[in-house]
């Protein structure tokens, strides 16, 4: 009966000592599943996850980018942040600055406001498709469902990618969540 006792009572301590109110950190950076949940419960979403370990992810390599800020400013607005953010899989046609410039004046400012949120959120989902489509599967003919439920049409022009006879794939950068196609022109739905 005493050597029970002993046992509850080292198992009972070594519970008691274990369970902590206090977030703990791992050495290697990793939090426990109480600071993940302390971190979602202050409204912190997949975005403000810190990992300098693992690659980009889409928003990642965005907000990186010195030709995408048009880009990642209008996301930003759009509140699309988080969603971009997690684990996909995305594939991302992202237009560069120079193609928000070669819009008509004001209209980038314009869709920046909080009350177009609704035309800016469509007009970036049509530059999403749910999936991973590799460079060398944008093949002459294809046409892609776009989260906005519109669709895009692929076309091959000089061995090149061309989205809706009008946006060239300039480059393809993978992401941890999926691939951006740098384009050089703004997808409008239609």
């Amino acid at each position: 009966m005493k050597a029970t006792f002993k046992f509850l009572f080292v198992v009972g301590t070594i519970g008691l000592f274990s369970c902590s109110s206090e977030p703990k950190t791992e050495e290697n950076g990793v939090v426990n599943s109480d600071a993940t949940a302390a971190e979602e419960s202050n409204g912190v979403g997949q975005s403000g996850v810190q990992d300098d370990v693992s690659n980009p992810n889409v928003v990642q390599v965005a907000v990186s980018s010195k030709d995408h800020t048009t880009l990642v400013a209008a996301v930003k607005a759009a509140e699309l942040v988080d969603v971009l953010s997690n684990a996909g899989p995305f594939t991302v046609f992202a237009p560069v600055n120079a193609a928000f410039d070669k819009l008509p004046a004001g209209t980038v400012e314009g869709l920046l406001k909080p009350e177009k949120k609704d035309a800016l959120v469509d007009i970036l989902q049509y530059h999403v498709y749910v999936g991973v489509i590799e460079a060398e599967a944008l093949t002459d003919g294809r046409n892609l469902g776009q989260v906005n439920g519109g669709n895009i049409k692929i076309s091959v022009v000089d061995g090149k990618p061309v989205i809706n006879g009008k946006a060239h794939v300039v480059a393809s950068i993978k992401a941890s969540n999926g691939i951006i196609h740098v384009i050089d022109e703004v997808l409008l739905p239609q």
